[in-house]
């Protein structure tokens, strides 16, 4: 059984800051817990517009705090997301968050991260496994 609080990876490696400087996630569980999945509590910023293309992972999104809107950059379709929505990239879809406030989620990806991604100028995290 793990048992772990935000409160005690906040400042760890755990605790990472996009080099975009919009966003700042707390990965609570990671690959190397080999549980199939990776959990994060991620901040995206008001005011900055982060563009994103999981084409490695799955991810889906649950908002807990502050409103954003997300566009499907694929189709143009916009949607606006506040607390107690959900979304699902299923598709790998390449889509655009533009938080209005602070923007609080927490979000589970399959396969797990190992903590160290950062999106590449795609806006891609790259697969790594435990083993890189």
């Amino acid at each position: 059984m793990i048992v772990r609080s935000f409160k005690d990876i906040e400042n760890t490696d755990r605790h990472v800051r996009a080099k975009s400087g919009t966003w700042e996630s707390k990965r609570i569980v990671l690959a190397k817990e080999r549980v199939g999945f990776s959990l994060h509590e991620t901040v995206l910023y008001a005011g900055t517009e982060t563009s994103m293309w999981y084409a490695n992972h799955i991810e889906a999104v649950l908002c807990v705090e502050g409103e954003a809107e997300l566009t499907d950059d694929e189709t143009g379709e916009t949607h606006w997301i506040e607390p107690g929505t959900m979304y699902l990239l299923d598709g790998h879809e390449r889509h655009t968050l533009r938080p209005k406030t602070d923007f609080r989620c927490v979000c589970v990806f399959n396969p797990p991260v190992t903590g160290r991604e950062d999106h590449d100028e795609n806006g891609v995290y790259p697969l790594i496994t435990e083993e890189d």
